[in-house]
Order: C-alpha cells, then structure tokens, then sequence
C-alpha cells in the first residue's frame, strides 16, 4: 500500500551497477514506490540497460551514467561522469546500492548531501588477497561518507560490524510482492508449458529441482552440481533445471552431469518456481538474497546455504530445515533428497514458506520502511503520509572515529594499499581520492559541479 504524498516530496538519487538481479529487483520496486508516495525518482545508471528501460516505464527519469560492474582503471572517469550527474539533478539524498556504485557515488559525492549507501552482500567477502584487504580498507573509511548504511539482514550488519565498519546503520529485510510471487493452482499445467523442458525427459511426474540465479562463484552453482550425483542415486528420477546465466555459464555446462538442464535468463522466474517441487540456493556469499524469498512467496521448499540472512529469511523451523554450510557438496544432498522422499513434509514447509513470506516479507513493508528512513535523514518528511503502513527499521549506531591520518585510515602502510590499489587496477589518483582527509575533500566543494 502507498499512500499520496501530503506534501511535495524531495528529489532523490538511486545510483546502481550492476543493473541486473536482485539489485535491480529492489531498485526497481524502492522507485515504484517512491514514486507513488510522491518523490521525484531519477536513477544513474547505464542508459542503454534493461533497468532503464523498466525505470522508464515506471516514470522515473533515468541518469545515463556509464560505469563497469567491477572497480578498475575507469573509476576515475566513472567518478567524474557521476559529479555531473550529480550537477544536474541536485539530489536531495543519494541512495548508492551495492558496492560499485557505493564506491563511486561516495567519491563523487563525500558527505555534500545526505548519503544512504545500500551494500547487498559485502564487497569483501567477494574477493581475496589484497583486492579483499583494499576492499576492506574502503568500507571502513567510505562509512563516514554515508549518513546510513542499510542492510538487509542483522547478519549483513553483524558482518560489517565485526569487520571493523562504524557506521550508523539501519536493517531493512529484503521483501518481494506476495501477489506476483504467489502458489500456482496447477503445478503440472505449469511445467506442460514451459518449452525448456521438453528436452529434458521424464519431468512431467518426476521430482523438479530448480536453482534460479546469475551464473557465477557467488550463487554456488558448482557445489549444486557436484552434489547432483549423489541425489540422484537416492532419487534416480529427480530432475535439476538451472535458471539463470553469467560467466561461469560455460564452466557449468562442461561440468555437469546427466539430468541437468541450463534454461538460461528468463524475463520471469514465477513459472519456474511454481514448476518446482523444491527450490535450491546454495550461495557462498549473500546480505539477504531475493530468489529464496520469492521462492517462499509462490509457496515452495527451500534449501539454502548458512549465508547471511538465509536463516533471517526462514520460518522459524525445527534444525532439520536450517541452512546447511556453505560450500559441502554432501550435506546439499542430503537436504534435497530428504526433502525429495517427503512430499508431505516438503509441502508443508513449503506453505509455512508461504505464510511467512506474506508476514515478513512483502515488499510493501521494504519500501515504506526506506522511504521513512529518508524522511528521519531530511529532518521531517512532511511529504510523507503520517499513517503508518508497517514497521520502520531497526537501527544500530556505532559511532564514527575521529577522522585519522591518511595511512591510519587505509588501515595499513602505503605500500600495502599501493600493492593492493594495483591488484584491482585502481590508479593511484583513485587511491589519493578515496584516502584524502575530511578537510580536504571540503575545501574543493566545487569540483563535485566540474
């Protein structure tokens, strides 16, 4: 439910990269609403991407801003491109998600407005070495440039806090739309008409796994197939269809064994879901990830890693039903085939899925409580309406430090940050940028307009 606005709302700044999967997926529905609620939305991100063909859609005004998925030598450029969005739009509050554009959108903007930065999933724990200890080092000394970082499980912050990231924080739970995502009333019409499966013979009856997801190290796919063999010799028919593509779609296809079908990206993962009897998401690494929830919503068991806001996300359960660890190919197995053999137990967890999906996680309780935030970080928020639609977030503060010297605030010696700063082939003017003191940054206020 949103309600009009009572008076004219702010103008706000999403700033997003990547453009697909679940990032999109909530920036899309925090701008729908917001632009119901009475905001003027505009979104910097790549003009040219399927999210700004949707945004457009929605009516908000797009921002071209060209920018790479991952940080490297166009930082800088990238940076520069986002001051003159910036010059242009004059946000009210900057909203930056995921850890490009938090990265970027704090260079460019450094504390001049009101900056929520967004993470979905913690840059350091995507990489290793010294790409980890330099991404590190940024969030750490990034957070004095975000009024509030928000993340969308207590495990997501909890991360953070223990790896030394002070910042004022809110926990906003992912939530997705319970009527879109919703059981179907005839699981076998569902999976007669979706033409992939066809190729993959014997699933009209046979037990359908599906994993649905970006191709790639984060999502876990491999370990799912490594584990594939061993649900099959206890559940010989079992089928496993993956949805989804990205660059270890290749690596994938070459590895997997019999009975495994690559459907590809699908515009609309709903049939998929409701063609499953079990929904499986062994990720290595997530805040609080979008596929299970909606996965629960559409009324199915899940299986999910002990990853961030996995077991947040769950029912409450007995421990059979709890997350299994990341990474162990056996324990994944066990899961899915108990959970095979069972179809009473698994269609009952899969309605408690359900229940609690529509309780905990409608996206209309996501997006209100963001928006109420940017109200609180405005001083007022006359413009929002002052009946409540659900919760606001829970917050945690814990203070920032005095700002420190520039090797105290990389946390290390210059030749390490060097080292690292040429790993991920970040110049050394990006380095100086993202190192320089408060005052400084202050004192070129003008260059965010050049």
């Amino acid at each position: 439910m949103h309600l009009p606005a009572t008076e004219p709302g702010p103008r706000v700044l999403h700033i997003t990269q990547p453009v697909d999967g679940g990032v999109a997926r909530v920036v899309r529905d925090l701008t729908a609403a917001q632009l119901a609620a009475g905001l003027h939305v505009t979104v910097a991100c790549p003009a040219d991407s399927e999210l700004a063909s949707r945004l457009r859609e929605l009516g908000a005004e797009v921002a071209d801003w060209q920018a790479t998925r991952s940080p490297g030598p166009t930082l800088l450029s990238e940076v520069r491109r986002l001051r003159r969005v910036l010059a242009a739009v004059r946000p009210a509050l900057v909203h930056a998600h995921s850890a490009k554009a938090g990265l970027a959108g704090r260079l460019a903007v450094r504390g001049r407005v009101p900056t929520v930065f967004q993470p979905h999933a913690w840059s350091f724990e995507a990489v290793g070495g010294v790409t980890e200890t330099l991404a590190l080092r940024w969030e750490r000394w990034g957070a004095r440039w975000a009024d509030r970082v928000v993340c969308v499980s207590e495990g997501e912050r909890e991360r953070g806090v223990r790896a030394g990231v002070r910042a004022t924080w809110s926990v906003v739970p992912n939530g997705v739309d319970t009527a879109r995502f919703r059981p179907a009333p005839d699981a076998r019409a569902v999976r007669a008409a979706l033409p992939q499966l066809s190729s993959l013979s014997g699933t009209g009856s046979a037990p359908l796994v599906v994993c649905v997801g970006r191709l790639c190290r984060q999502k876990g796919q491999d370990v799912l197939l490594d584990a594939w063999p061993a649900v099959v010799r206890r559940v010989p028919d079992a089928r496993l269809v993956l949805v989804g593509d990205g660059p270890e779609a290749a690596r994938l296809r070459a590895a997997a064994p019999e009975g495994v079908l690559f459907a590809g990206a699908a515009p609309d993962a709903v049939p998929w879901y409701e063609a499953a009897d079990l929904v499986v998401l062994p990720s290595r690494w997530e805040g609080m990830a979008l596929a299970p929830l909606e996965a629960m919503a559409c009324g199915r068991a899940v299986v999910l890693t002990e990853v961030d806001g996995a077991r947040e996300c769950l029912p409450p359960r007995a421990p059979e039903l709890a997350p299994v660890p990341v990474g162990r190919p056996e324990p994944l197995a066990d899961r899915i085939a108990a959970l095979l053999l069972d179809p009473a137990a698994r269609d009952a967890f899969g309605a408690e899925c359900r229940a609690h999906a529509l309780t905990a996680h409608d996206v209309g309780r996501a997006t209100r409580a963001v928006t109420e935030l940017y109200g609180e970080l405005l001083g007022g928020g006359g413009w929002l309406s002052t009946e409540a639609t659900g919760p606001g977030p829970a917050e945690a503060v814990v203070p920032a430090p005095a700002p420190p010297s520039v090797v105290e605030a990389a946390g290390a010696t210059t030749e390490a940050t060097t080292k690292a700063a040429e790993a991920t082939g970040t110049t050394t003017e990006a380095v100086e940028a993202a190192e320089a003191p408060a005052g400084a940054v202050t004192e070129n206020r003008e260059s965010i307009h050049t």
